[in-house]
């Protein structure tokens, strides 16, 4: 926490006394807006191969420079692990999906090919009647 912000978060308790957070309480640890932004600041340098959303990490990989897709993506994804380290941040490997090439988010599915729409989503809306007036 900067030490600016630490007079943010005094609290009065009922001795009068206040009381000023040195740390981030877990109360604010766990604020959605908070985490986008620290993902976002942290893998800014790394958005040409790794994309954000809110706790969510996306990285994909292109064939070049004599490297397989493969190899690129096993570099990228090593940098990806080295800035969480360093950040102390950690992944929840059940949900992790590593070196697929498809993947499922926000209702669509993404691939090398480009973006579909998951067909569970689509089935109401396909299954309606035809207007017949």
């Amino acid at each position: 926490m900067r030490e600016s912000d630490i007079p943010l978060t005094a609290v009065s308790t009922p001795s009068g006394m206040l009381w000023e957070w040195l740390v981030m309480p877990q109360i604010l640890s766990k604020d959605p807006a908070t985490i986008n932004r620290l993902v976002t600041q942290l893998f800014r340098p790394l958005r040409a191969y790794a994309q954000t959303y809110f706790d969510g990490i996306f990285v994909h990989s292109r064939a070049g420079d004599g490297k397989t897709a493969m190899e690129v993506h096993l570099g990228h994804l090593r940098r990806v692990l080295e800035v969480m380290s360093a950040n102390k941040l950690y992944a929840n490997i059940d949900e992790c999906v590593f070196a697929s090439p498809e993947i499922k988010i926000l209702g669509c599915f993404v691939s090398n090919v480009g973006v579909r729409a998951d067909p569970e989503k689509v089935k109401p809306v396909a299954a309606w009647p035809t207007p017949r007036s």
